[in-house]
């Protein structure tokens, strides 16, 4: 096998080669070995005639399978030449990149383009772990296009008022030197905004937020500190610098080239996000290493990403 690549110009020469693509899965998918998604038997034969793979046991489920069986690839006609170079991009571009970008640059159709964006994303939602600890710092932030952009029949139907009105809450938790964490909120209130506090961040916790009124009862559970950005952003250690810095790269990404997100797909270019953030010191290579682990499991039909499934 030839050496593994570390980019993109490597990565698309490299995943042209069918065996490179296999062997580079299989050492993700299965380091123990290969087994039958259907009943996990280590009886398989490989039929590199069809480069797929026949379980031995004979069982309910289809016996045969492939290196897209089970994974967010399933299904595909696209060939994972394509899906792998792809998935590089979206892994490694600091701001992301557009379904028409990828249309242009491995000739698929935009509508397909998408849809493989989104199964991408799906594949980069982070998992359940431990709660933060240590430094929290804690924000939320709108998300949504400026009236002032929009024409005017669009803003008469998005815009109802000021500040927040006609755009989606989102709420961050960033563990300082660690990770951070996003979800969509229904709002900005108290009770929304403090059961994920609770869910994610260790009681006990150092935590540091703005001078919203909805944090005021974090004391209770947490040591609470409180930064007035209408007096100052900077007090000593007390500051939400780190996730106003994440909020920044997020809106960079989806205003500058996703440039219109619905809110019902929102919590997957948060997801998208804060994957490249989490794992921003790691090399392009270790970063695609650990997106290529997590694709097993995990697949989005079109029809549920359009609302249309029955």
């Amino acid at each position: 096998m030839e050496r593994e690549p570390k980019t993109l110009q490597e990565a698309i020469l490299y995943f042209s080669n069918p065996d490179n693509c296999r062997e580079y899965l299989v050492a993700r998918r299965w380091p123990d070995g290969v087994t039958c998604p259907t009943c996990g038997g280590k009886s398989v034969v490989f039929q590199s005639k069809h480069n797929r793979w026949q379980c031995g046991s004979h069982h309910a489920g289809r016996r045969q399978f492939t290196l897209k069986t089970g994974t967010i690839f399933e299904a595909s006609p696209i060939g994972l030449d394509k899906w792998l170079a792809v998935m590089w991009m979206v892994v490694n571009c600091k701001n992301g990149v557009s379904s028409y970008e990828i249309h242009r640059a491995v000739g698929v159709t935009q509508k397909t383009a998408w849809f493989m964006d989104h199964r991408i994303r799906l594949a980069l939602g982070m998992a359940e772990s431990e709660k933060l600890s240590g430094h929290v710092e804690i924000d939320e932030t709108f998300i949504g296009g400026k009236a002032r952009n929009m024409h005017r029949s669009e803003r008469a139907r998005k815009i109802h008022g000021t500040g927040g009105a006609g755009k989606v809450a989102v709420m961050g938790l960033l563990e300082r030197h660690g990770e951070v964490r996003t979800m969509v909120v229904p709002n900005v209130r108290r009770k929304s905004l403090r059961r994920h506090v609770d869910r994610h961040v260790e009681a006990g916790s150092m935590v540091y937020s703005d001078a919203l009124a909805s944090y005021n009862d974090l004391n209770n559970d947490y040591i609470h500190n409180v930064i007035n950005h209408a007096e100052k952003y900077v007090e000593g250690n007390v500051h939400t610098n780190g996730i106003e810095n994440f909020w920044s790269l997020l809106k960079r990404t989806i205003g500058g080239t996703y440039v219109s997100v619905e809110p019902f797909h929102l919590f997957r270019y948060l997801d998208e996000q804060a994957f490249r953030f989490n794992n921003r010191r790691l090399t392009d290579n270790q970063r695609f290493s650990i997106a290529i682990e997590q694709v097993v499991g995990r697949r989005v039909t079109y029809s549920e990403l359009t609302g249309k499934e029955a």
